[in-house]
């Protein structure tokens, strides 16, 4: 084994990764950047994850490499950068790929200046060039020849390509989303619809659950009538669980599928993808009432319970798609390893219904799919079958759930991928949303246990004591690295729905503190939006303002979704007018940027729709402080989809308290507010239905 480089006192277990190749790599810091101007070296930055493929094929090939290693130690300094921990770092020189090449991806490869300038951009390298594609080490050598030759060209590369991307990075357009721009969003999204598969492109094809949301809350905030709606939501559901992007084995979902049948997929597994996935099963359970829906939410929380929870109640980053070097091996079936574990009759079935053949469907081995059971094409009444198509899954999925389990069992002998254990906020804020949901919708105080214990390690270990800045991650009782607004937007995020699924109000406060925090390190006063990373952070060459989403939303789609619930959720007049025009001024902020392309900010409209339809607000009043029938009320709200409906616990008087105990039962009544009116009081849960959807 090598010598350790400046790595090997890092956290991160991809730096950790690196901290033995020959390479001296740096972590990202002065330090590294005050040596390349003391050597008058250019810096090679990488950046990746630990779960990446590609990255792994890089540090095999070229980090491991003495050859490389002698090219970059004698000509560059060299810095490696994991993209969770620095996200922005990631975004801004993610930029300047995309602008170079047209394209992004990791392992992100950049050259830059000593002073963080970047003259070229790329992701992947093999080693050699080959068929066209230059390899790493004739890029390297390319590179220091122009640096020795004629730095100063390099430099004014840098800066041309600076000066023009910069201004793009935090701009901005103001304009105005009203119901025709929430329409054009949904025809965006009709226009991109796979019809066959599900899912909105063609391949990779990632899952985007932010879309179903919107698509959801579109559905029944706008009086829909088209079918394709309902079409767009249930074959996209059920194509992603029908395909390999699901496990059938031991639930949850990988990152993407690399064609567009979601059959073949890359085999991470990252905690975003299957909270934020879980969010849309939860809604589409509620709104269809579908059993496979909320069996595949239930199988997705057991398995982040069971492979992604530490013993100290927080969530961990993703689990690799490599096992002993091989990509998916851990998840692989051949045809007769199932029939020796099940036996002939049952294994025999069992290949038939979950697509495997002796051939196979992935590099010889078999991924466990239901792709071949999708009978809804040609059909006069689509909706129909698809739905019934949705409950002969669910009915497949329970009578074969022997030989599941008798499969996940076997499978648990197998070597397993390694798991990312770094502790990041925002990641563990997404997941404190999905459990708090999750403990609402299925009435589960356990789910509520597993939110409540995440949120309280983050406030207790993720914030600075001395100003309760909020910091990005935390490993090996270390926490570091300033928050960027996504942990302050997830985070209030998490707050308010942790809030309203236990009605403890301390979690609402803290939730106002962490927006005014986000307010004063991120938002530009002028632009009236945020910023990627905060003004205490150091400078980069540009500071972006994101607001498109993507496998999870932008920080400023979140912090209208923030503004809007805590207005409507905070009791001072005064707070929550002021909160409704920060929301007001963040939609005109950026409605112009949105409204080129509503598709990719899904999220956004879903706070945009909240803005132009206020959500229901169901007061429960209570004299008897939280009672059984409380709860019953409670559970009733919850059982239905109303977007992003809110529910107020509120006390009667003391002398309403003060009255005969045994009448209980008649001191809790519930009302239904919109923003207009309220309508007249039920004192009995299986009335709210009546009052919840009469117009």
């Amino acid at each position: 084994m090598n010598k350790p480089n400046e790595l090997i006192n890092e956290k991160s277990p991809y730096l950790l990764q690196h901290a033995h190749n020959p390479v001296d790599w740096f972590p990202w810091g002065e330090e590294a950047f005050d040596k390349a101007k003391k050597e008058n070296k250019p810096v090679f930055l990488s950046i990746g994850y630990s779960t990446c493929r590609w990255c792994h094929n890089m540090k095999r090939e070229s980090f491991e490499d003495e050859e490389i290693a002698s090219i970059l130690n004698e000509n560059f300094v060299s810095v490696k950068v994991d993209r969770e921990e620095l996200p922005h770092v990631d975004t801004v020189y993610m930029s300047v790929c995309e602008a170079l090449t047209g394209q992004g991806g990791w392992p992100l490869t950049v050259f830059l200046t000593p002073d963080k300038i970047p003259f070229f951009a790329g992701t992947y390298f093999p080693k050699e060039s080959v068929r066209g594609h230059i390899g790493l080490k004739d890029l390297l050598q390319k590179v220091t020849e122009k640096w020795q030759t004629d730095k100063e060209d390099l430099i004014d590369k840098g800066k041309e390509i600076t000066e023009a991307l910069s201004p793009h990075l935090n701009e901005v357009k103001e304009g105005l989303i009203d119901e025709k721009a929430i329409e054009k969003g949904y025809q965006e999204l009709e226009k991109r619809f796979d019809e066959k598969y599900g899912g909105f492109s063609k391949s990779p094809k990632f899952p985007m659950p932010a879309t179903l949301m919107f698509l959801l809350r579109y559905n029944v905030k706008f009086d829909n009538e088209d079918i394709n709606c309902d079409v767009m939501i249930h074959r996209t559901l059920g194509g992603m669980y029908r395909g390999g992007l699901f496990d059938h084995l031991g639930g949850g979902f990988y990152r993407y599928s690399v064609d567009n049948k979601w059959l073949v997929p890359h085999f991470e597994k990252m905690l975003y993808d299957n909270v934020m996935l879980t969010l849309g099963y939860l809604e589409a359970y509620q709104w269809s009432k579908k059993e496979l829906y909320k069996e595949v939410a239930d199988t997705t929380l057991q398995f982040i319970e069971r492979e992604m929870l530490s013993d100290e109640g927080t969530f961990y980053t993703a689990i690799d798609a490599e096992s002993e070097g091989e990509e998916g091996k851990f998840y692989l079936w051949s045809y007769d390893e199932i029939i020796d574990i099940l036996g002939d009759k049952e294994g025999k079935e069992f290949n038939e219904v979950y697509g495997v053949t002796k051939k196979g469907n992935f590099e010889g081995k078999n991924i466990l799919n239901r792709l071949e059971e999708n009978k809804t094409e040609n059909t006069d009444n689509i909706k129909s079958n698809l739905k019934n198509d949705l409950d002969n899954e669910a009915q497949i999925r329970r009578k074969y759930q022997r030989a599941i389990n008798k499969l996940f069992e076997k499978r648990k002998e197998r070597i397993p991928p390694e798991t990312d254990d770094k502790i990041l906020t925002s990641l563990n804020s997404l997941a404190v949303v999905c459990f708090s949901r999750a403990a609402r919708v299925f009435d589960d105080s356990r789910y509520l246990s597993i939110s409540r214990t995440a949120l309280h390690f983050i406030l207790k270990n993720l914030r600075r004591q001395k100003d309760g800045r909020v910091l990005a991650r935390y490993r090996d009782g270390e926490a570091a690295f300033l928050g960027n607004l996504e942990d302050y937007a997830y985070l209030s995020w998490g707050l308010l729905e942790f809030y309203q699924a236990s009605f403890e109000k301390k979690y609402l406060n803290i939730a106002l503190d962490i927006v005014m925090q986000a307010e004063n390190l991120f938002r530009d006063d002028e632009k009236q939006a945020f910023y990627k990373y905060g003004n205490d952070a150091g400078e980069l060459f540009a500071r972006p303002i994101e607001i498109f989403d993507g496998s999870t939303p932008s920080g400023n789609s979140v912090m209208l979704y923030v503004y809007l619930k805590l207005s409507n959720l905070i009791e001072a007049r005064e707070k929550k007018e002021n909160l409704e025009q920060k929301a007001e001024n963040l939609i005109k902020a950026c409605a112009g940027s949105v409204n080129e392309s509503p598709a990719f900010s899904a999220f956004f409209l879903t706070g945009a729709m909240m803005f132009l339809k206020p959500p229901l607000k169901v007061n429960i009043h209570d004299g008897s402080g939280k009672s059984e029938v409380v709860w019953s009320f409670v559970n009733e709200v919850d059982s239905y989809f109303i977007p992003d409906v809110l529910i107020n616990l509120s006390d009667f008087d003391e002398d309403e308290k003060n009255k005969d105990k045994d009448k209980e039962k008649e001191k809790v009544t519930a009302e239904v507010c919109d923003h207009i009116s309220c309508k007249g009081k039920v004192d009995k849960p299986e009335e709210l239905e009546k009052i919840l959807f009469t117009r």
